[in-house]
């Protein structure tokens, strides 16, 4: 499998589960995702603006992909948005095309364009490493089946890790999508 390949199993809706453990304070957070992939081919206008957007040849890219989420965790408040988003390219290595340059508009732990790698790893995950001024996020995501997908992350901030991540994705179809709540915060009572 290659980066492609994986956005392209990837594309439709899913339902996510998700737990943050916040290591410094030693509780953990859940919440749950409404999320929508699409894969983009390499001649997709939203492609090749992000290309641009990061003065890289749009011809070097193979692809990538579309996301939009809708999101809610147990800590929000009123005024928090969990709703967004984004567009991935990616352009890979002339050597390996396993690896490569993954481009965004916006990045996982700051809302701004980043470029980041990615690569398959040997068990068919694909793993984006993303650094930015001020931290380094990892992120796995993998295929238990056609449809279910598992995500893990981690936010590294001053050389120490600052949050944990797990995820379990469900594929859902279109008609039974529903808006994100707040899961039951259980925190309170299991630490982490």
């Amino acid at each position: 499998m290659d980066a492609m390949e994986f956005f392209r199993n990837s594309s439709g809706n899913w339902r996510s589960q998700r737990t943050t453990h916040h290591l410094a304070f030693r509780r953990a957070e859940t919440g749950t995702s409404e999320i929508f992939v699409e894969a983009l081919g390499a001649d997709d206008q939203k492609i090749v603006e992000i290309c641009e957007m990061h003065d890289c040849d749009p011809a070097k890219a193979v692809g990538g992909a579309f996301v939009r989420w809708e999101s809610a965790m147990a800590w929000d408040k009123e005024d928090e948005n969990h709703e967004g988003t984004t567009v991935f390219a990616l352009i890979p290595d002339e050597d390996n095309p396993q690896q490569g340059l993954l481009l965004r508009e916006r990045g996982y732990a700051e809302i701004v364009p980043i470029a980041g790698r990615y690569h398959i790893d040997e068990e068919e995950a694909l793993v984006l490493v993303t650094e930015y001024e001020t931290m380094t996020t990892i992120e796995r995501f993998w295929f238990a089946n056609p449809d279910m997908r598992l995500r893990t992350s981690t936010v590294q901030r001053f050389g120490g890790f600052n949050t944990a991540t797990y995820c379990t994705e469900m594929r859902v179809k279109e008609e039974n999508t529903v808006s994100a709540s707040p899961a039951p915060a259980y925190e309170q009572f299991c630490g982490w």
